[in-house]
């Protein structure tokens, strides 16, 4: 018996574009789901080291929901590579002058810091409001898994 383990190839790869609201979820739950399908790992074909994953988009960014205090003591950091050049931005602050960047920086810490995780997060399309412009796409929606929320 020769059975060879199948490893995707990325012409073989078939992406889905699916929509998630965002509107009142919270804000690691659904990172988590939105990177897994960034990644492929709902597909059988998944294979580590391809882009097996589909496109994502979300709406709705803005009214994402986060528990405890994190809208007041959760910061976001950058650095201008300069002496005492730190920056810190609070959750509430980022929240008001760009939402779409909280969900982004939520899914880029899942997704692999190579190469590959960049290609992936390509793939991903936040929008503050309720409007996109990937209609053409027929984006089906995206469930997230309800049970696992407390």
């Amino acid at each position: 018996m020769n059975r060879k383990t199948y490893s995707a190839k990325a012409a073989d790869v078939q992406r889905k574009w699916y929509v998630v609201d965002a509107e009142g979820k919270t804000l690691g739950r659904l990172a988590t789901t939105v990177a897994a399908t960034l990644r492929g790992k709902h597909k059988p074909m998944y294979t580590p080291h391809v882009d097996t994953g589909d496109f994502v988009v979300v709406i709705n960014a803005e009214k994402i929901k986060v528990t405890g205090n994190k809208e007041t003591q959760k910061f976001y950091y950058r650095h201008s590579n300069y002496p005492g050049g730190l920056k810190a931005t609070s959750l509430k602050d980022m929240r008001a002058r760009f939402p779409d960047r909280i969900i982004e920086s939520a899914v880029r810490g899942m997704l692999p810091t190579s190469n590959l995780g960049r290609q992936q997060l390509k793939k991903l399309k936040v929008y503050a409001g309720a409007s996109h412009p990937h209609e053409a796409q027929n984006p089906t929606v995206l469930e997230l898994d309800e049970s696992a929320a407390r």
